[in-house]
């Protein structure tokens, strides 16, 4: 390992040329950083998702209150049923607050992961430097 002096303290840096030895622990926290990018693509798929029912919902329910009539059709999973319409936007309101609080709790996950990785992350490139691993998204 080189050795770097600076004013009096020494700090120890990885030397690139030199072969780094990965023990079974960096290898479990490498693997665990790839679970952790493999879980937020997932996630970040399902939050994408989850606004999308969100937007529909919300149109749906701008589109209810311009409804003339006493009955509406309603697709509840794959079938139509017939629902007047107070009871409607009861639903669709309900179901919104659902979606909201999905979409947050998936907010949430994502960051809680995204701090875990931002540790772990820290800790791999304190021990194995910036040329030697390579940990950064390129979707981001």
């Amino acid at each position: 390992m080189a050795k770097v002096e600076q004013k009096g303290k020494t700090n120890f840096q990885p030397d690139p040329d030199a072969d780094v030895q990965i023990t079974f622990d960096d290898q479990m926290r490498i693997n665990q950083f790839a679970n952790h990018v493999a879980k937020i693509e997932d996630l970040k798929e399902d939050l994408k998702f989850k606004k999308n029912e969100l937007t529909n919902i919300e149109e749906a329910i701008e589109e209810i209150e311009l409804v003339d009539e006493d009955q509406i059709q309603f697709l509840i999973g794959e079938v139509f049923i017939y629902n007047n319409v107070e009871k409607t936007q009861l639903l669709l309101k309900e179901t919104k607050e659902k979606k909201e609080q999905e979409i947050k709790n998936i907010e949430t996950k994502i960051t809680e992961i995204q701090a875990v990785m931002t540790k772990l992350k820290a800790e791999l490139y304190g021990k194995f430097g910036q040329k030697n691993i390579y940990l950064e998204n390129d979707e981001e």
